[in-house]
């Protein structure tokens, strides 16, 4: 019987903790600024000879007039990622009282 209790109070916690996510999830994703002006990656040579296709996941520094101050990799194909790289730190945002941090997906495949 003393099972019973810790079982609801274990699924609560997980409740808790999934509801919390979802809704820091929801409040970043009407956080981000929108973007303004975007280059589109070109494609390595390598890559295409090798065709290597898939994305690239990034975060930019955006400064409060929108221009991007640095990008970082966070995951994707090496070959990819500074060809990514390159164009997103051309992109402009949408003007914002702060500086803040864009996450980015580029996608890459064949012409």
């Amino acid at each position: 019987m003393a099972r019973f209790p810790r079982c609801w109070l274990a699924i609560a916690i997980f409740c808790a903790v999934c509801i919390g996510s979802f809704a820091q999830s929801q409040q970043d994703a009407a956080n981000r600024r929108r973007i303004v002006q975007r280059t589109a990656p070109s494609y390595p040579i390598l890559a295409r000879t090798l065709a290597l296709t898939g994305s690239v996941r990034l975060e930019a520094v955006v400064s409060p007039d929108g221009n991007v101050k640095t990008v970082e990799v966070k995951g994707g194909h090496p070959v990819l990622a500074q060809a990514a790289a390159s164009a997103v730190s051309k992109w402009k945002w949408e003007p914002a009282s702060r500086e803040s941090r864009e996450p980015v997906e580029v996608k890459f495949a064949p012409e």
